[in-house]
């Protein structure tokens, strides 16, 4: 009988581990309980209506079509069971495994303050975008509608918290929808007037770049009317708005972008976490004393070189297919590929139109044409030669012509404004 490998989650790490095996002799069951693989640096486009949903997600049956050796099931794991080698599913059947692989990613952290989730959804699913979008499209509408004129101003307030990259991506792409797409659109408003704030609790945006990166980014940003708060915590959300610090400001749209805590495949496994819920993994990324199972991704806690690899999408790909090379050593009864060894790939962000920071060792680039650098670089790192099409023709369309193109609202909801 076939060495068994079930894989839990398709994101990054998950499909590069299933990719990596590809003729290795083993079956290969993947688990998620999406049927997409999600291109989540590109996520915020959507929720900000530059790119439609099926520009950044694919079928994982559609990507995985030709694998025979591969059994997909769309489930929900709620269990590891590791003595008796099986992951058991929300509906409580079990699916054994000889190796496990664990890439189940993270979710939104609000520090101890969950109910705030409720009126400040964080960005990681499609399903999030969907309702951020949503959100901010009706925030217009609403402030269309409304007769009180404080009622209007908190609906055209927008407040980001965390000025790590999502937060100055989301902050950057809403100031030019207020600015350059939305205007001319509406007969009471002017949505030019739009209030667009990024609070950071930290003393600098994008405080994993080098100083002078995160000193454009901010210019960059005051530059498309965004304003920055630094130093000053988010004390309180409401859906009637935010406290930062001692002061209150009324707001209807509140996005999330301040932290991360990993999935609950710490708990599954019975295993040493750190203070984000992330797995303690060995230099092979497997888990200490069980060299059957692997953890990856943002559900790992992995160090290279004695720094912390970043939970980002090159750190998972490099992950996914570290672990399919040690999986395949040991089908094939040769030695171990060795320790992970992370290569940094540099970091990237984009601000708005025109504006991007590129930090690539010692060197860096800025405006122009790092945001056609970062285009580039994201654009041949989707999937399908469709979603590249797609994506390039979205991105081509909107800077010739200043429109977004992905401008709807899917979901039902009253317009009538808050009270």
């Amino acid at each position: 009988m076939a060495h068994r490998v079930v894989v839990v989650g398709a994101g990054f790490a998950g499909l590069h581990v299933v990719l990596g095996l590809k003729g290795a002799g083993c079956e290969i069951v993947l688990i998620d309980q999406r049927n997409h693989h999600l291109f989540q640096p590109l996520l915020y486009q959507v929720a900000t209506t530059l790119l439609a949903t099926s520009d950044v997600a694919w079928p994982i049956r559609r990507i995985l079509s030709g694998r025979q050796d591969v059994t997909t099931l769309l489930a929900k794991v709620v269990e590891v069971d590791r003595p008796g080698r099986a992951v058991v599913l929300e509906d409580g059947r079990r699916v054994p495994f000889d190796t496990l692989v664990v890439a189940s990613g993270a979710r939104h952290a609000y520090f101890g303050n969950d109910q705030w989730e409720a009126d400040a959804p964080g960005l990681k699913t499609l399903e999030d975008a969907t309702t951020i979008r949503r959100r901010l499209l009706l925030a217009f509408e609403r402030a269309e509608m409304a007769e009180d004129e404080a009622e209007r101003r908190a609906q055209l307030t927008f407040v980001l918290i965390g000025a790590g990259p999502t937060g100055v991506e989301l902050a950057g792409i809403i100031a030019e929808l207020a600015r350059h797409v939305l205007p001319g659109e509406f007969r009471r408003i002017d949505t030019r007037q739009s209030r667009i704030l990024l609070v950071e609790a930290g003393d600098r945006v994008l405080a994993a770049f080098r100083p002078e990166l995160s000193e454009y980014a901010e210019r960059a940003l005051g530059e498309r009317g965004v304003e920055v708060m630094k130093g000053r915590p988010v004390t309180e959300v409401t859906s009637a708005g935010v406290k930062i610090g001692d002061e209150v400001v009324p707001a209807r749209t509140v996005i999330w972008g301040a932290g991360v805590q990993a999935s609950p495949a710490r708990d599954w496994l019975e295993a040493e976490g750190d203070k984000a819920g992330r797995v303690l993994v060995e230099p092979d990324l497997t888990l200490p004393g069980d060299p059957s199972v692997f953890v990856l991704g943002d559900t790992a806690h992995v160090e290279s070189e004695g720094r912390m690899v970043p939970g980002i999408a090159p750190a998972a790909k490099q992950q996914g297919r570290h672990a399919a090379r040690v999986i395949r050593a040991r089908l094939a009864g040769k030695p171990a590929p060795g320790p992970f060894r992370y290569r940094h790939m540099g970091n990237q962000a984009t601000i708005g139109r025109n504006a991007a920071v590129i930090e690539l060792g010692r060197y860096s680039l800025t405006g122009r044409l790092a945001w056609w650098a970062w285009g580039i670089a994201h654009i041949y790192f989707l999937v399908s030669t469709r979603s590249r099409l797609m994506v390039a023709t979205s991105w081509l369309w909107s800077f010739a012509s200043g429109q977004n193109s992905a401008r709807l609202i899917t979901q039902k909801e009253t317009l009538r404004p808050k009270a």
